[in-house]
């Protein structure tokens, strides 16, 4: 599964930057997320529930920030066991740029499912991936709006 968009983020980048590197920040605007603990610099254990179609699973994995370049860009690896739902793995290659007074969030992510997930279909997987991204970044632009200004 391949998946690029771009984004306006109603923030400058260095609040991005900064928002897209905190755990709580992202535990709240993952849908199903149940925490985001780090593991060592740059590494997070993460555990989620997802909604498939007809499969639900809980999710343990791990994700990795490779090729730092504050406020820029990055690379986050993941990986994930859900038990008898299956498994994912990929990456996503996100990239900043200033927008005016915002943000132009640029990334490109590629997944490799397997197991039940597998199963059910590209359509549906991928109108799930498409969905979780659309409120991901909903959610993130809520919380850094309801930020009060002046912070970072």
């Amino acid at each position: 599964m391949e998946m690029s968009n771009v984004q306006i983020v109603p923030a400058p980048p260095d609040k991005v930057w900064s928002a897209l590197n905190d755990p709580e920040l992202l535990k709240r605007c993952i849908t199903g997320c149940e925490a985001i603990e780090p593991i060592e610099d740059n590494q997070y254990k993460v555990s989620m529930a997802v909604k498939v179609g007809p499969v639900s699973a809980k999710f343990a994995g791990k994700i990795f920030l490779l090729d730092l370049n504050p406020p820029e860009s990055y690379t986050i690896n993941f990986e994930g066991q859900g038990g008898m739902a299956g498994f994912a793995k990929g990456n996503a290659k996100v990239s900043l740029s200033p927008e005016g007074e915002d943000t132009k969030l640029a990334y490109t992510a590629s997944a490799q499912i397997g197991g039940r997930l597998a199963q059910i279909g590209s359509r549906l997987v991928d109108g799930a991936a498409n969905k979780m991204a659309t409120d991901f970044f909903a959610a993130l632009a809520r919380e850094l709006k309801e930020e009060p200004q002046g912070s970072a």
